[in-house]
């Protein structure tokens, strides 16, 4: 058994030739280089990149298999280099009465993925594009992963825009069946202890994924876990926690630094969460409905106060015993770390996940001085001081 690092969220900006997939996907972000990305500049050894049902994809993903530059494993998935690419693709559902969200679903192999591929199609507006609404339900859609040997994974699953708990429903029972749910992803504005307040999520995994947009933004929330080998099937037996395999860690941002962490009020640009202790103190509110600096009703509620809004309990069981959140600022996120010093670093020391990981206090001074090396330090450890995001609008490392 070993430790890999794996991110299971990755969007694919266009084809190779120049077709859109995710519109506000950055155009870099094509098959092949994000596979090169993972595992030549970040050390992810298990990537997801969820477009794969686009038809358009499939070409680029057929051409790396022909040329011999990728191949497939018998376990699943498709290797490049020092990382296994998991086939996967972002549908979203709304079920009648139900607002919409936002589910994972993964494939063994590229012929499993082609053949879903063809039952989307009839079901979708642009089957070419990412994340394109299907008309069916989410219970249908599960039934169809399955018997393909797939797995589903409802993505970010308390931000406010089209995600299972934060704009869809109270509980997920009501339009999926939890025992075939392999995980939850949480979200970047969400931790472990958030998500164990709900009773309904006890016997879930949860994983930490990027979600990542751009080829920078990979691996800026991952999971470290235990298998055999990198693939499809082992993924499977580690999320499931079978044969010894497991979620050794979970590794993200500190949620403060999420764009929906906390309420943020459209009107006056504010989030909430700077008077929030103040005001609760004198008015007795916890999870407003309006915003608690000019009273406008135009805000956009904050996983935080979402969370509160349907927990069960209000604080995790303890005889729950989950993998350990570990509070990691990405690289990009330091001050002062810049894209020239980013690049010597991983000229000296090879890829982000060594830096964040590995490398000594020592070694990261004589490379880019004392006051960055500090920060990445605080950084692996979780210590940097932070801003609240809201409202869409990232936190940030304050000043230290």
């Amino acid at each position: 058994m070993k430790d890999y690092f794996v991110d299971l969220h990755i969007h694919i900006g266009q084809t190779e030739s120049g077709e859109p997939v995710k519109i506000s996907g950055a155009k870099t972000l094509t098959f092949r280089n994000i596979a090169k990305e993972a595992s030549e500049r970040k050390g992810i050894e298990v990537v997801g990149i969820i477009d794969c049902a686009s038809p358009n994809v499939q070409k680029d993903i057929r051409d790396c298999l022909y040329s011999g530059e990728m191949v497939e494993l018998p376990g699943g998935g498709i290797r490049y280099r020092d990382t296994v690419i998991i086939l996967g693709s972002e549908i979203e559902v709304r079920d009648p009465g139900m607002g919409p969200a936002h589910l994972l679903t993964y494939l063994p192999s590229f012929a499993d993925m082609e053949s879903f591929s063809e039952w989307l199609k009839p079901l979708m507006k642009n089957p070419s594009l990412s994340t394109q609404r299907i008309r069916t339900t989410a219970r249908e859609l599960q039934q169809e992963v399955k018997a393909r040997g797939g797995i589903v994974i409802p993505a970010h699953i308390f931000t406010p825009h089209k995600s299972l708990y934060g704009s869809c429903t109270d509980r997920m029972s009501e339009i999926l069946d939890p025992d075939d749910i392999a995980a939850v992803e949480l979200g970047l504005s969400a931790d472990t202890q958030m998500a164990s307040l709900l009773l309904e999520l006890d016997p879930l995994p949860f994983v930490t994924n990027s979600d990542a947009h751009s080829l920078a933004k990979i691996g800026r929330e991952y999971n470290k876990m235990r298998m055999d080998t990198p693939s499809f099937g082992e993924l499977v037996k580690g999320l499931a926690g079978l044969g010894g395999r497991s979620i050794v860690s979970n590794y993200g941002l500190n949620p403060r630094l999420g764009k929906y962490h906390r309420t943020y009020c459209e009107s006056c640009e504010m989030v909430v969460d700077e008077v929030t202790t103040a005001l609760t103190d004198r008015e007795g509110i916890t999870s407003p409905d309006h915003c608690l600096y000019c009273g406008s009703k135009a805000i956009v509620r904050g996983v935080l106060d979402r969370i509160t809004s349907i927990a069960n309990r209000t604080e995790p069981d303890p005889a729950i015993r989950r993998p350990p959140y570990r509070y990691q600022v990405p690289l990009e996120f330091i001050p002062g770390l810049g894209t020239k010093l980013l690049d010597k670093l991983l000229a000296r020391f090879g890829t982000e996940m060594n830096i964040l990981h590995q490398v000594c206090l020592e070694d990261l001074e004589n490379c880019v001085g004392e006051e960055i090396a500090r920060k990445v330090i605080l950084a692996r450890e979780g210590a940097l001081r932070l801003d609240a995001g809201g409202g869409g609008r990232y936190g940030r490392v304050a000043k230290q």
